[in-house]
């Protein structure tokens, strides 16, 4: 076997292509779009390289327009996930024995495809499955998902290029093994970059993997492992397996082989995860590795230095930007009480031109629809609170429509209580609700930020006075994991800015860095002695041994 010094190219950021009316990308994507809108697929669970139709059907439906039916996908139960456990079992050996610069190579070429021809196919399965506007879908499906496969592949190797020091005499090493078992991948509806990034991540670092995508994002979840399979990924390293969340993750934490888990979603179903890997503990190899990022509550903080414009464009890009459903969306505003006239009617300004609509129908919606019904009735319940509340007052938006699609408008309640529910609790829609503290009270308002809600992933400042923006950041330390300056607290990207918070927001590992990778690696020291000794005496001994 040739060998050499293999070095992967050095990653770049997907630039995002504009999608201008006639240009080549928009005419690839508007012909895709037609044609997955058409195909009611049926997809079938991945064991193994195998396809498994199980019967046990379930559907994909548009959320801004619930009457199309996009595919039919068959659900895993523990019977499959059993099979899936063994597959990735038999995948195992062979993966972990490939070199480094082999299993990059997938996931590069991946990047590659991606960025050609199944552009067009990411973005319109993410818009049409998970209603999101082409501008949202580019950056997600087609840039974000790139970045994480070109820049993983240079952060393994910068994990992989980490040595121990060796004096005279000896050489020490570390190799970094997989985990012995397998990974359990699950991710949200949300971000079809996540889907791609949680499964393949572990199986950069040699480890096999079962994936469960969420029940409401399958179809792009099926063309991404369709992709992985273009590019070369051997059957049964990433085993693809939707089904019920307690049918399928039960089980898989059930399994002796369970070595990690690799999670997005809901802070409750990550606690109650966690529980059960506890209880399970007894019955496992080795301690399973368990990274997650769940829910926020996310802040923007103005200073009364703040730049007004820069503010309301922040706010309501932050908040409203696909419906609110980003786990680092601007759900919170703490405004002082000089800059508040002001920015109330730059924001509710703003707010009217931000329309929501059908964005395969429309493409000059700014928002499309919440993406099923439970979501909804869920938002709508909030919307309500803000309805019939002494202590909030809805300025801007609050009609919910579910005729044709689940469509809540941008929302913008104003608060007098700064620990009502609209301010601690995750609404995980495309509702701000805003505190106005007096000027004065400054400090006071930086520690109910700081402390108001359990979650602590993103959070934003905005003040043009240097001075403040020092104290504010100190002062809001611990309040978030990714923190933005005169920014917006969404749209972290890949090599820029990684992602993750802690408290009740996850583990803080940092998608998108080596230290996310480097959870999915077991090291082994290794010390050779070159010229080991013969005799049991040491110096010091007054007679030889």
């Amino acid at each position: 076997m040739s060998e050499g010094r293999f070095r992967v190219p050095p990653p770049r950021n997907e630039p995002p292509l504009p999608h201008r009316p006639g240009s080549p990308e928009r005419l690839a994507l508007e012909e895709r779009l037609g044609r997955l809108a058409a195909e009611d697929a049926e997809i079938p669970l991945v064991i193994g390289g195998r396809e498994l139709r199980t019967g046990r059907l379930a559907e994909v439906r548009a959320p801004h327009r619930h009457a199309q039916r996009l595919a039919r996908w068959h659900q895993a139960g523990p019977a499959e996930v059993e099979a899936a456990v063994a597959a990735a079992a038999a995948a195992r050996p062979g993966w972990a024995a490939l070199p480094f610069h082999q299993r990059a190579a997938i996931f590069l070429r991946a990047a590659e495809l991606l960025a050609g021809g199944w552009r067009a196919t990411l973005d319109a399965a993410t818009m049409l499955g998970q209603s999101k506007t082409i501008d949202q879908a580019e950056l997600d499906a087609a840039c974000e998902v790139a970045d994480f496969w070109r820049f993983n592949c240079a952060f393994a190797e910068r994990i992989l290029d980490e040595q121990p020091l060796s004096p005279p005499g000896a050489w020490n090493r570390v190799e970094y093994r997989p985990l012995e078992g397998f990974v359990l991948a699950i991710t949200p509806f949300n971000f079809t970059s996540i889907a791609a990034n949680l499964p393949t991540a572990p199986a950069l670092l040699g480890n096999t993997v079962i994936w469960k995508p969420a029940s409401t994002a399958v179809l792009s979840g099926w063309w991404l492992l369709k992709l992985l399979e273009a590019a070369g990924l051997p059957p049964g390293v990433v085993n693809f397996v939707p089904g019920p969340g307690p049918a399928v993750g039960d089980a898989a934490l059930a399994s002796p082989d369970l070595a990690g888990l690799h999670f997005t979603g809901s802070t409750e179903v990550f606690r109650g995860m966690w529980q059960a890997i506890a209880r399970n503990l007894p019955r496992y190899r080795g301690y399973p590795r368990i990274v997650g990022e769940t829910g926020g509550k996310d802040f923007v903080f103005a200073h009364p230095s703040a730049d007004l414009d820069a503010l309301s464009t922040a706010l309501c890009r932050g908040a409203f930007e696909y419906q609110g459903q980003k786990c680092s969306a601007a759900s919170r505003a703490y405004v002082p009480a000089s800059a508040w006239p002001a920015l109330r009617e730059r924001l509710l300004a703003d707010v009217a031109a931000f329309r929501a609509g059908d964005p395969v129908a429309d493409p000059e919606v700014s928002m499309g629809a919440v993406i099923d019904r439970p979501a909804f009735a869920r938002i709508r319940a909030y919307v309500e609170l803000a309805r019939g509340a002494a202590d909030a007052a809805i300025l801007a938006g609050g009609g919910c429509d579910d005729g044709a699609g689940f469509f809540v408008e941008p929302t913008v309640v104003q608060v007098t209580d700064p620990r009502h529910r609209l301010m601690q609790e995750e609404i995980f829609g495309p509702l701000l609700s805003v505190f106005v503290y007096p000027d004065a009270a400054e400090d006071e308002a930086l520690r109910l930020c700081a402390t108001t809600s359990p979650y602590g992933l993103t959070g934003a400042i905005f003040a043009r006075d240097r001075g403040a923006v020092e104290r504010l950041t100190g002062a809001l330390a611990d309040a978030a994991g990714n923190f933005y300056v005169n920014d917006k607290p969404t749209g972290a990207v890949v090599g820029q800015q990684p992602f993750g918070g802690a408290r009740a927001s996850g583990t803080n590992d940092k998608a998108g860095a080596p230290w996310n990778l480097v959870r999915w690696v077991s090291p082994r020291a290794i010390k050779e002695t070159l010229a080991p000794p013969t005799r049991i005496a040491y110096p010091h001994h007054a007679r030889g041994g």
